[in-house]
Order: structure tokens, then C-alpha cells, then sequence
């Protein structure tokens, strides 16, 4: 389980598919990979992966490198990093640990794509759209999670929503460097999606 709050950023050093499986190989800060374990999991994106190799990488930094399979990459935008790509990174909640976003699995719904992006010197509102059958778990001040990024969705409007970004999210997170057209990773609320889908059941029976 992840939380949404964003540790830091890594890049994208080594891509390498073969028969459909994708290598994907990042290189990030060294406090990364301290106490990591081979198979722990780590949201990259918001995409929960395993880890199947890391070390130390350079004076100050880490490399760590994860298997992608063919369905992972065609759910989230995985399938479209290239190297020097920047990938939002969250080591997995501990027993204890604060949750200061929402309770994230890491299992990406679908992906958004960027439609408008307003920027002044205190706040950014990033505009997406979505593919209509997930609209109904898209709900204004309601949770969601982008690129791994727990946020409060602001204005809903048919096929598109909107949220609202602070300079530390923008610093912290690779949402600030999106451009028109890109494409996110969206999750949903779980408890949100049971409850409109404990709603619809009820009005079948």
C-alpha cells in the first residue's frame, strides 16, 4: 500500500523489452534503496512494481530496476517513458508511517490526457479528460490519484475534471512539467468505487 505523497523523482536510465517484457531501470537518491529488499514494491507513476535489482549508483545516487509486463504497459503511461523521462517515486507504507495523502494501491484504472494547464506564481490548475466510464468515480473535492499523486479533484464538468497543484507538489512530483496532450496515470478512491458500485447493484435488485 502507498499513500500518494510523493518521495522524490528519478530518471529513467535503460529501457530494454524483450518478448514483452520491459526492464525499466531508474536512477534516483541514495536514500532510495536504504533498508530496500529484493521483491519489496515501489509506486513508480503510481504503477506498484517489484524490485529485482538495485545498488549504489555514483557518489550520491541509486539504481534500481523493476520488470514491466505487457498489460502494465498498456493500462499506464509506463509504455511511453523514454530515457531521461522523470517518474514520480514512492516507497511502500510502513506500520506506523504517517498517511498524509489517502490509501493507494498502486494499481492503475486508466489514463488521463492533459487538456489545459494555468500557471501563476502561487498555483497551478492542471485540466484533464478522461474516458466517460470512469467520469462516475470522479467526483469534485473527492480523492484521486495522478502519477502516483494523492490530490483533491476541483471542478467536474462531463468527460473532464480539474485539480489544483501548490509549488511544493510542483517541485516535489513530475505533474509540474506536463504539457498539453501528455498522458497520467489515474486511480480512483477504493472506497468511493465500492460505494458507487454498492449503489448500482442495489438499484438492480
Amino acid at each position: 500500500m502507498f499513500t500518494g505523497i510523493v518521495q522524490s523523482q528519478a530518471e529513467v536510465i535503460s529501457i530494454n523489452i524483450v518478448n514483452e517484457l520491459c526492464r525499466l531501470v531508474i536512477s534516483g537518491e541514495k536514500s532510495l534503496i536504504r533498508s530496500l529488499e529484493l521483491g519489496a514494491r515501489i509506486a513508480i507513476n503510481g504503477v506498484c512494481l517489484t524490485v529485482v535489482e538495485f545498488s549504489e549508483f555514483g557518489e550520491n545516487k541509486a539504481k534500481i530496476a523493476f520488470d514491466v509486463i505487457d498489460e502494465t504497459l498498456n493500462v499506464a503511461n509506463l509504455g511511453a517513458l523514454k530515457l531521461q523521462s522523470l517518474v514520480n517515486v514512492e516507497r511502500s507504507l510502513k506500520i506506523g508511517d504517517e498517511i498524509g495523502g489517502h490509501m493507494v494501491s498502486g494499481h492503475v484504472h486508466c489514463q488521463a490526457t492533459l487538456i489545459e494547464k494555468k500557471s501563476t506564481e502561487t498555483n497551478c490548475a492542471l485540466f484533464f479528460e478522461c474516458d466517460n466510464k470512469w467520469m462516475k468515480y470522479i467526483l469534485s473535492k473527492g480523492f484521486i490519484t495522478i502519477n502516483g499523486t494523492s490530490l483533491t479533484i476541483g471542478e467536474v464538468n462531463k468527460n473532464q475534471f480539474s485539480v489544483h497543484l501548490i509549488p511544493e507538489t510542483l517541485m516535489r512530483t513530475n505533474l509540474g512539467t506536463l504539457e498539453k496532450e501528455n498522458h497520467v496515470n489515474l486511480e480512483f478512491d477504493q472506497q468511493t468505487m465500492t460505494i458507487i458500485s454498492t449503489i448500482e447493484k442495489m438499484k438492480l435488485t
